[in-house]
């Protein structure tokens, strides 16, 4: 199966998104059929506090094509109370309940999202890769702190096959970096993007998905259909064979 790039925004239950990007009577219960109508992926916040049910992932399946991907957030048990300590019993639990997205063939990356408070420690970060291996997930890792943006860092990464996210914001920016050259994770932030700035995003995900990297790529969601609007832009961008 050939690469493709997957965008979309980190969410999608929100009415104040009708009519800017939802038909405008979308039914609550339809606005994730709709936002599988126009983006082929979404990054689910939600598992940053709480698990969801195998019901619920049943129906997320349910009312999205087979082609649409499932990217979710690490729980804040493990990166910000544990910050990535004796985890292991977490991760177990993790792994489990994402297994039907993962059997349906449709799981994407699983974000890590340090705080901003938590510093480098890279033998830490190496001893949690080891100990999450053995879940078969793969992991993307948004730094927050500038001190992790180092070769120990980034050599522990690639030798432990965990994505490096390369995270804008108009406060901080990752480095866009191939740790692992079949998978690419975006996490774009900033408060505006000039038409010429998406378009540019479009061509350096579209070059990406042909050197053989899988890509994802998540806009902020936020209450306006701003993120939403700009992940459809890109999308339009991408040649047909590469969405996802």
């Amino acid at each position: 199966m050939s690469a493709k790039v997957r965008l979309g925004c980190s969410g999608w239950a929100y009415p104040s998104w009708r009519p800017g990007f939802y038909p405008p009577k979308t039914p609550v219960k339809k606005l994730l059929t709709a936002y599988a109508g126009r983006l082929n992926a979404v990054e689910v916040n939600y598992t940053f506090r709480a698990l969801p049910s195998p019901a619920v992932l049943a129906g997320w399946l349910d009312q999205t094509p087979p082609q649409f991907h499932f990217a979710f957030k690490a729980p804040q048990r493990i990166t910000h109370q544990r910050r990535l300590r004796n985890s292991g019993e977490v991760l177990g639990v993790l792994a489990a309940a994402l297994q039907p997205v993962g059997a349906a063939g449709r799981l994407g990356p699983v974000l890590f999202q340090l705080p901003p408070n938590f510093r480098a420690d890279a033998e830490l970060l190496d001893a949690f890769l080891a100990e999450a291996a053995p879940f078969g997930l793969q992991t993307a890792w948004e730094f927050r702190d500038a001190s992790w943006f180092s070769e120990q860092t980034f050599a522990v990464l690639a030798a432990r096959g965990a994505v490096l996210c390369a995270a804008e914001s108009d406060a901080l920016r990752s480095p866009d970096l191939p740790l692992v050259p079949s998978v690419r994770v975006f996490r774009l932030r900033r408060s505006s993007y000039l038409p010429a700035e998406l378009t540019a995003l479009a061509q350096h995900f579209t070059a990406l998905a042909r050197d053989g990297a899988d890509v994802y790529a998540f806009f902020m969601h936020e209450e306006a259909p701003d993120g939403p609007l700009r992940a459809s832009e890109v999308l339009a961008q991408i040649p047909l064979e590469l969405r996802g």
